[in-house]
C-alpha cells in the first residue's frame, strides 16, 4: 500500500511540473514579445499622436476606426452571439442544439484571412454586393469571426446558473421568459459580458480581415457606412512597417503599443468580470 501511495504522489508530482513547465513555455515568449512591443513604442507616443491623423504623422483615424469597428462587432456579432448562445442553452431540442455547436466549432476554425476572402468577394467585389472597401464591411467580417467564441460563452454562462434556480422559479409559476429574464440572466450576465469582452480583444488584434474588407484610410471615418475605407490601428503596423524610413518604423511601433495596451486592458476587464461572475454563482449555490 506505501508503495502504491508513492507511486501515486510522484505521479502527481510530475504531472505537476509537467503543466508548471508547459506554462512558462507559453508565459515567457508572450512576455518578451509585449515586453519588447511596449519598449520600442513607449519613447515614441506623444500627445500630439492621438490628435493627428497618420497622413500627418499619428494615429487619431487608426485609433477612431479602431473604436467603431469594436463598436459596431459588438452591436452585430454581440447581439447575435448572445441570442445564438441564449437558444442553444434554454430552447434548442438537445439534436437540434449539437448541430448547432458543430457549425459553431467549424466557423472558429476557419483562419481569419479566409473570413475576410470571403468577405471581399461578397461584399467589395463588383460580383458582390459592391460596397466598395468600408467600415460595415470591416465589422461583418471581424463579426464573423468572433461571433462563436459569443456564442460559446453565451452558452456555458447559462448553464453554469444552478439548476435549483430553474426549479424554484418553475415552482413558482414563472414562464420560460420571466425564469430567464429575473432569475437566469443576472448571475449569466457577468459572464456573457467577459465572453464579449475577449472577443472584442481578439478582434482588436486582427488585420487579415480588414485588409480585405475595410481597406484603409489616411482620413478620419467618414458618416459613411458602405463606400468608404477606414483606418485602423494593425494597418497602420502592418502597412508602415513595409516602409522604408525611421518615421514609419517609428509610427508602426506606436500603433504596435497602442493596440497591445487596449488588448490587455480589455483581457484584465474580462477576468475582472469572470472572477466576480464565479463568485456570485457560487454564492447563489449555497
Amino acid at each position: 500500500m506505501a508503495s502504491r501511495q508513492t507511486f501515486r504522489q510522484l505521479r502527481a508530482s510530475l504531472f505537476w511540473i509537467f503543466c508548471g513547465v508547459a506554462l512558462l513555455i507559453i508565459i515567457i515568449p508572450s512576455i518578451d514579445i509585449i515586453v519588447s512591443i511596449l519598449k520600442a513604442a513607449i519613447p515614441v507616443i506623444k500627445p500630439d499622436i492621438f490628435t493627428k491623423t497618420t497622413a500627418q504623422g499619428g494615429l487619431q483615424n487608426a485609433i477612431l476606426g479602431t473604436v467603431y469597428l469594436g463598436v459596431g462587432v459588438l452591436l452585430t456579432a454581440g447581439t447575435l452571439g448572445v441570442l445564438g448562445g441564449l437558444y442553444i442553452a434554454e430552447f434548442a431540442p438537445a439534436r437540434l442544439a449539437s448541430v448547432l455547436r458543430f457549425f459553431s466549432e467549424v466557423l472558429s476554425g476557419v483562419p481569419s484571412i479566409v473570413i475576410g476572402y470571403i468577405g471581399y468577394v461578397t461584399l467589395v467585389a463588383k460580383g458582390g454586393l459592391g460596397w466598395h472597401y468600408s467600415l460595415l464591411g470591416g465589422v461583418l467580417a471581424l463579426g464573423a469571426l468572433i461571433l462563436p467564441y459569443i456564442v460559446k460563452t453565451t452558452e456555458v454562462a447559462f448553464s453554469g446558473v444552478p439548476r435549483t434556480l430553474r426549479e424554484g422559479a418553475t415552482a413558482l409559476g414563472m414562464s420560460r421568459v420571466q425564469t430567464i429574464r429575473k432569475v437566469l440572466l443576472p448571475p449569466a450576465l457577468p459572464g456573457i459580458i467577459s465572453g464579449l469582452i475577449i472577443a472584442l480583444a481578439i478582434s482588436t488584434g486582427e488585420t487579415a480581415p480588414l485588409l480585405f474588407t475595410a481597406g484603409f484610410s489616411d482620413l478620419n471615418p467618414s458618416a459613411s457606412l458602405i463606400n468608404s475605407p477606414v483606418g485602423y490601428l494593425t494597418g497602420v503596423t502592418y502597412n508602415d512597417l513595409q516602409l522604408p524610413g525611421g518615421n514609419y518604423q517609428a509610427l508602426a511601433n506606436a500603433a504596435a503599443g497602442v493596440t497591445i495596451v487596449i488588448i490587455l486592458l480589455l483581457i484584465f476587464g474580462g477576468r475582472l468580470v469572470t472572477a466576480r461572475s464565479r463568485r456570485l454563482v457560487a454564492r447563489m449555490d449555497l
